[in-house]
């Protein structure tokens, strides 16, 4: 039997269906291209390909996207001047897709997550989510559609420092409008999965670095996001605490079913992810594994054993 990978290189674009069952894919036009199970899918090596992420249109395979901007272009003005970010940039993104967004500071890479989240908008282009063109949406729309689809996670943890663990991580759902006793049960809940409901009732500016950072993961997926937007998440950490945050973001990923994008200039981390797109002169360009490991690397001295761009 061909492996599923080279299967689907061969099959995708001819006409395909699901059965009943939606176990197993079958060509229509080619019976003699084999089906295979679900128990398959994890040796596919296609990038962003998973089982819950095809679909069947217009009897074509075809992957669906999470996240898809088209023809974005930013500028920033500044008196009479303008400063283009990037211009008629286009992204997809796929379903429960791990993509890094690589490059050198200043070239846009935190510019083109804000406006992926909704943090701020493009001079000109779409981005939707779904088929959900988000930058029609007012303001209040706009939020309430950060509060429960998108989940962020920075550099800096961003915690209150006057509050417990437990109390940050709640504050979402708070402002979801849900009632205490249950936003502490879903805190509790995501503080246990990121190892830290022993510290759960500590103030933040008790914490260390690291478990800063966990506590921010756990409040970025207390409100259930469909998506995972992290700038830098382990830019402050030493290397071998960032690399316990990057082996983190991937089991969240998937025991969340989550769409992840890192911004990042970690390659331990962008090399974790099923895609690597450097941004360049205001140009994605995919990144190869190989590419990464011939990467000019910088040794930060403050990561022992880390290796960054």
């Amino acid at each position: 039997m061909r492996s599923p990978a080279r299967t689907f290189r061969e099959s995708a674009g001819l006409a395909a269906r699901l059965n009943q069952k939606g176990n197993k894919l079958i060509s229509a036009a080619h019976a003699n291209i084999p089906a295979f199970d679900r128990s398959d899918w994890a040796s596919w090596e296609y990038p962003g390909v998973t089982w819950s992420n095809l679909k069947v249109k217009g009897g074509k395979l075809e992957i669906e996207s999470a996240i898809r901007a088209d023809s974005l272009t930013k500028i920033y003005r500044s008196g009479g001047a303008e400063v283009v970010v990037f211009n008629n940039l286009s992204l997809q993104v796929s379903r429960e897709e791990r993509l890094a967004i690589i490059g050198e500071s200043g070239v846009g890479k935190s510019t083109l997550l804000h406006l992926l989240g909704g943090l701020d908008r493009p001079t000109s282009g779409s981005i939707s989510y779904d088929g959900r063109n988000i930058v029609s949406l007012n303001d209040q729309e706009l939020a309430e559609f950060r509060n429960r689809q998108v989940a962020f996670v920075w550099q800096n943890p961003s915690l209150l420092a006057d509050f417990t663990a437990l109390e940050n991580v709640m504050m979402p759902l708070l402002i979801r409008g849900l009632r205490p006793e249950a936003a502490a049960r879903y805190a509790d809940d995501r503080l246990r999965e990121v190892g830290l409901k022993a510290r759960a009732l500590h103030r933040a500016g008790e914490l260390s670095g690291g478990e800063q950072q966990r506590v921010a993961l756990a409040r970025a997926l207390a409100a259930g996001p469909s998506v995972l937007l992290a700038d830098e998440p382990t830019g402050s950490l030493d290397y071998k605490t960032g690399d316990m945050i990057a082996g983190l973001l991937r089991d969240l990923h998937s025991s969340h079913n989550l769409t992840s994008v890192f911004v990042t200039h970690n390659l331990s981390l962008a090399s974790r992810c099923d895609r690597v797109l450097e941004l360049k002169k205001g140009i994605l360009q995919a990144v190869s594994g190989v590419e990464l490991q011939n990467a000019r690397i910088i040794q930060d001295a403050t990561r022992p054993g880390g290796t960054y761009v």
